[in-house]
């Protein structure tokens, strides 16, 4: 539930229900411009040869994941929606494990990206992501689950900024160091993510067994 959750009035049950439409449908509309994202990204970094366009597809990708479990959850008990989050911290990891190895893997093999697609596809993903931001500004406290979503899309926009600024980089200096950097930087920003929903989603499993079994 969101952090406005209060006690047992039926008037604040009903407001936690109006808000938790409004956020499914917030997170309908995101799902769709996150899996579109994908799409584009996904061609736009194999044609230009960037890690960090590919490594943004992914990370598009594996947030419309996000933004689906999250409507599956949505409602349900904290048992359901921290372990969906413990599942979305997982993935977060398993991302940012991959990028690392992937930037590790083009780092050695060479290359310099397409500065313009990048640019360009950079730009799109921004826009894309602010708007999802802002949609989800108001949602991003409560429970792990919803914090998980938010720091998702915060981490969009950062990676976006950089991903444009190693495009100027990369058309200033044609080399593709900036853009394996963006690539290394998105992973760590990925892995520390997961480590924040991960603890929140396990205090939050340990309270409601505590709750349960309070003799344990």
């Amino acid at each position: 539930m969101s952090a406005c959750c209060g006690g047992g009035h039926d008037s604040g049950h009903g407001h936690d229900h109006d808000l938790d439409d409004v956020y499914r449908k917030v997170l309908w509309v995101v799902f769709g411009v996150n899996a579109a994202m994908f799409c584009v990204e996904a061609v736009a970094g194999a044609i230009a040869g960037s890690v960090s366009l590919q490594a943004d597809a992914l990370d598009f990708l594996g947030d419309a994941a996000n933004y689906l479990i999250a409507l599956f959850v949505l409602g349900k008990a904290v048992t359901w929606r921290a372990g969906a989050a413990l599942l979305k911290g997982a993935a977060m990891a398993v991302f940012g494990v991959y990028v690392l190895g992937y930037s590790a893997y083009m780092a050695m093999a060479g290359g310099v990206p397409e500065a313009p697609v990048m640019g360009i596809v950079g730009t799109m993903a921004l826009a894309a992501n602010l708007g999802s931001a802002v949609l989800l500004y108001r949602h991003r406290t409560g429970d792990a689950n919803r914090q998980s979503v938010w720091l998702c899309s915060r981490n969009d926009a950062i990676a976006n900024v950089a991903v444009i600024g190693a495009a100027g980089l990369v058309y200033l200096t044609h080399s593709n160091w900036p853009d394996l950097a963006v690539g290394f930087l998105m992973a760590a920003l990925s892995l520390h993510s997961a480590w924040l929903v991960v603890r929140q989603a396990t205090g939050e499993l340990r309270r409601n067994r505590l709750r349960a079994h309070p003799a344990e």
